[in-house]
């Protein structure tokens, strides 16, 4: 299947290896609908909790407006779920077998009449290169 819109990946258990031209495109879309969010939750599912954190690093890494708090605490064994809320600042991370494997992003609005939209999965790695 080819990626060429964020649509794409929805059908994905887990996310594809994408080549660079295919990750600037998303890049590009992505942070479009960002911008235009007032702010976003993020979900990473990864085989271990030092991954998923190194993944949601990265996203605030890039976007220094999102920023998340006690990451130090976090720990859970085997494979993970961890769920990151830009508005409240909050992380939380639990063993979950059975998840692909990629970052979620939901795009929230305070309005009630914006409906958010989740993109991905993405790599964890998207945010790094």
């Amino acid at each position: 299947m080819e990626i060429n819109k964020l649509v794409d990946l929805n059908i994905l258990r887990t996310a594809p290896i994408l080549s660079k031209s295919q990750v600037k495109k998303l890049s590009e879309e992505l942070e479009a609908n960002i911008f235009d969010a007032d702010w976003i939750t993020i979900g990473i599912m990864a085989p271990f909790d030092n991954k998923a954190i190194e993944a949601l690093q990265s996203i605030s890494k890039k976007y220094p407006k999102i920023k998340f708090g006690n990451l130090d605490s976090l720990h859970a064994d085997g494979s993970v779920f961890l769920k990151g809320n830009q508005k409240t600042g909050n992380v939380f991370v639990r063993s979950e077998n059975g998840l692909g494997e990629g970052i979620l992003i939901t795009c929230q609005y305070d309005q009630d009449d914006e409906e958010s939209n989740t993109f991905g999965p993405l790599p964890l790695d998207f945010f790094h290169i």
